[in-house]
């Protein structure tokens, strides 16, 4: 862009809107970047918060910008490389910010789009713990309306990249997007790696000034007077470079604030939407849930845990002489050593609390459930690599983990018990359910870490000997101080007083802790374990009916005379459509997993067989699984508590077929209409008249009466009926002798006829022959299956 650097910044800002209609994607990003490389400060500031907003979309979702959650490299390859290489962290925009840092501009974020308890904090004029928004709150100049924060070009930008993944979520998606593949994902990914890098330092700005640096942000006077919740320290970063020659300062010293403001953006906008007392307040079900995270939130919120444990774990080991310690450990070092219990753990509690209690009871959940799982797993995110052996038994969790373990005890025991009570409410035959299950015992299951987590309860049940009873949410809540520049009190050492100290700051001083292996738990446990039985047995039972009836479905039954289309019923669920070999997937899962929870829990060979004596093994006398618990009366069945749950969960189920009139069902597309309509009509003649007579013949015990109630009655019908609850009076009405000619209708009994007198006349058998010889083959028939159907008959209760 040739554009002469007289130009007033008005008409720069004037020129690039333009340009955003007129001009290619690619073209104005590289206008762009010789803008920024050829305008001073001065003249970019005027236009740094149009190209933000343009880039990230409005605030209020109604510009869209670059929507980097959808843009994808599958689908539109040369703008998504062209969006990573202007949004690099080393690239062009961060120039921008970098060269704006350096005259120190501000820049108005309305509080209003801030998370609702910062924003609630404000309004009351309280100052959030968080040190991001000290000295940042700004009345509005007379006349205005709302509050703002005053932000550096830096904070000012990464506020809106974070605050993007919730503003422009309802924004339409016209393709399937890949969360793990769009723009978004892959630029968070790229600043948590160069921010919180876990090999070497955070690389410092580009600066103009040869050994010039980019000044960290410098302690303003607060514009409105605010409460705090704890006392304001001085930053241990600005002693630590107090005492060193500015011209040789470590850059990490200098600009690890940048690494330290990322991270607390990032976690306050995608964790901090919900406080302890809000929480709190949300377990009523008449409270509005304020705001609903998606799942792609969650992958990006999982993404982040997972970089933090990773950066966590590359901490040096710690020296032996405590002095040396002193003297040799980097800013960074000590970052490392502070960053999750300081920054993360409390909000990511509380979110993952609400995920738990709020989320819908489907496959979605998934997400979230490896969000927990990664943050329960440290060790799988260590620079040491886990030794490849042939031996299938999963590795022993080291000890040097059972700090982290007892530390973050919640995490690991109220957490689970919130799964529990999901798990509890799913349908365990659903595969994606089971799956579930299945990871959350496969991972509580790993080596001595039920063991770290009994130890951690054990500690918190000891007798409290020196905490404060008014004073631990002061000294002891990890985030209080809120930065890691602020001095913070000296390390404890009891184990017994970090463990309570954590269960205490996040659940407060009254909180009736619930122990993981305590009796309560352990009968959730054991009625999770009888529901993974009671799905196993009906995940069978569905794989045997598939296997029956695609074996029923020879081509001879083809030609089968008969209504039995009419009355057939359908017994699936979604695992007849997902197919047999999901179905053997399913009790795969169930399988391990209750073996799992069998080992963490020490459950004992004989209660588990108790519980498959109690789940439903028990078959009824037709072979089937056994029907709702209910009580039968006269007006049919009445289901009991227990079958309405059995119901609610999938357990069991009633029979769903057709037990109405076949007569009066709907002309299906099988049939032919005018002659369904012709045959009903002559049936109902011969009903009419002769319905005494159709009585008497089946009121008769000997062989002309069963002969009849074979044809006038089905036989099926009545046992049917007495495992539904359908109602008594309705049912033996239905169950009337009566000749039904429908089948006749039928274009697979046409064309079954017309084929058999077809063949008949390529062997000289004429019509009338071939109907007597038609008759006489279903007379043998039908006196075969009258014998066999009344010395089978299913008994009647």
């Amino acid at each position: 862009m040739a554009l002469p650097h007289l130009q007033q910044p008005s008409f720069l800002l004037a020129s690039l809107k333009a340009d955003c209609v007129n001009k290619p994607f690619a073209q104005r990003c590289h206008d762009l970047e010789t803008v920024i490389e050829d305008f001073p400060a001065k003249e970019l500031h005027a236009i740094f918060p149009w190209l933000v907003e343009s880039i990230f979309g409005s605030l209020d979702g109604i510009i869209v910008g670059w929507n980097l959650r959808s843009l994808q490299g599958r689908t539109h390859p040369t703008e998504y490389a062209i969006a990573l290489d202007f949004l690099d962290p080393s690239g062009p925009m961060m120039k921008l910010v970098y060269k704006l840092q350096a005259e120190e501009y501000r820049y108005d974020f309305p509080v209003s789009y801030l998370p609702g308890p910062v924003k609630a904090s404000i309004h009351e004029r309280v100052l959030p713990e968080c040190s991001l928004y000290h000295n940042k709150v700004q009345f509005p100049p007379s006349g205005g309306l709302g509050l703002n924060l005053a932000l550096n070009p830096f904070e000012y930008y990464m506020f809106y990249f974070a605050i993007s993944l919730i503003t422009q979520r309802n924004t339409p998606i016209t393709h399937h997007v890949s969360t793990s593949n769009s723009a978004y994902f892959i630029l968070v990914d790229a600043y948590l790696k160069w921010f919180l890098p876990t090999e070497g330092s955070v690389l410092p700005p580009p600066s103009s000034n040869p050994g010039g640096t980019i000044p960290s942000p410098a302690p303003r006077s607060p514009s409105v007077p605010f409460t705090s919740y704890g006392m304001h320290h001085t930053s241990l970063l600005k002693r630590h470079i107090a005492h060193q020659p500015s011209v040789n300062a470590d850059p990490a010293s200098q600009e690890i604030w940048r690494s330290e403001t990322m991270l607390q953006i990032f976690v306050e906008m995608w964790l901090h939407h919900y406080s302890l007392d809000m929480y709190q307040k949300m377990q009523s079900p008449h409270v509005k849930e304020s705001f609903k995270p998606t799942e792609e939130h969650v992958l990006v919120v999982r993404l982040l845990v997972k970089h933090l444990h990773a950066f966590t774990n590359s901490l040096k080991p710690e020296p032996i002489s405590p002095s040396a310690h002193s003297h040799t450990a980097s800013p960074l070092e000590e970052f490392k050593r502070v960053v999750i219990p300081r920054f993360v753990q409390q909000k990511l509690y509380i979110f993952l609390q609400h995920c738990f209690g709020h989320w819908p009871l489907d496959a979605s959940f998934r997400a979230v459930l490896e969000m927990w799982l990664s943050y329960l797993q440290p060790w799988r995110y260590a620079p040491e690599k886990p030794l490849q052996s042939a031996d299938p038994q999963p590795r022993s969790v080291a000890e040097k983990w059972a700090p982290f373990v007892q530390e973050n005890l919640l995490m690991y025991t109220k957490l689970f018990v919130g799964f529990l009570n999901r798990a509890l409410r799913t349908d365990l035959v659903s595969p994606k359910n089971a799956l579930m299950v299945f990871r959350v015992a496969k991972v509580l299951a790993q080596p001595n870490l039920s063991e770290m987590i009994q130890k951690g309860e054990q500690l918190f049940l000891e007798p409290d000997l020196v905490i404060p009873h008014r004073q631990h949410r002061i000294f002891m809540t990890p985030t209080l101080g809120g930065t890691f520049f602020s001095s913070w009190p000296p390390a404890i050492t009891d184990a017994s007083f970090k463990v309570k100290s954590h269960i205490y700051s996040l659940e407060g001083q009254d909180f009736q802790y619930k122990q993981m292996f305590g009796t309560e738990i352990r009968n959730l446990v054991l009625r999770l374990a009888q529901l993974i039985c009671q799905a196993q047995q009906t995940a069978k039972s569905i794989s045997d009916h598939s296997a029956e009836t695609l074996a029923s479905k020879s081509f001879l039954s083809w030609f089968r005379f008969g209504p039995s289309e009419m009355n057939g019923s359908y017994t699936g669920n979604d695992l007849d459509e997902i197919g047999q070999e999901n179905i053997k997937k399913t009790d795969e899962y169930l399988e391990k997993a209750l073996e799992y929870l069998c080992q963490i829990f020490r459950l004992s060979e004989a209660q588990l067989t108790q519980m498959m004596m109690n789940c439903g093994t028990a078959q009824d006398e037709n072979g089937k699984k056994q029907l709702p618990d209910s009580i039968e009366s006269e007006d049919g069945l009445i289901l009991t508590p227990l079958g309405r749950y059995q119901i609610i969960n999938g357990l069991r189920r009633f029979e769903i077929a057709y037990q109405g009139d076949t007569e009066l069902q709907p002309i299906r597309s099988y049939e032919n209409a005018t002659l369904v309509r012709l045959l009903f009509q002559l049936s109902s003649a011969i009903n009419q008249r002769f319905a005494e007579q159709m009585d008497n013949l089946c009121s008769r015990e000997d062989f002309i009466g069963s002969f009849c109630r074979y044809h006038l009655i089905n036989p099926f019908l009545a046992e049917r009926t007495r495992h539904s609850p359908m109602l008594k009076h309705r049912a033996r009405h239905i169950q009337r002798p009566k000749i039904s000619l429908r089948f006749l209708a039928s274009y697979r009994t046409l064309l079954s006829l017309f084929m058999i007198f077809f063949i008949a006349s390529q062997f000289c058998i004429g019509p009338l022959a071939c109907t007597f010889l038609i008759l006489l083959a279903y007379l043998l028939y039908a006196v075969v299956m009258t014998f066999f159907t009344e010395r089978w008959k299913p008994h009647r209760h």
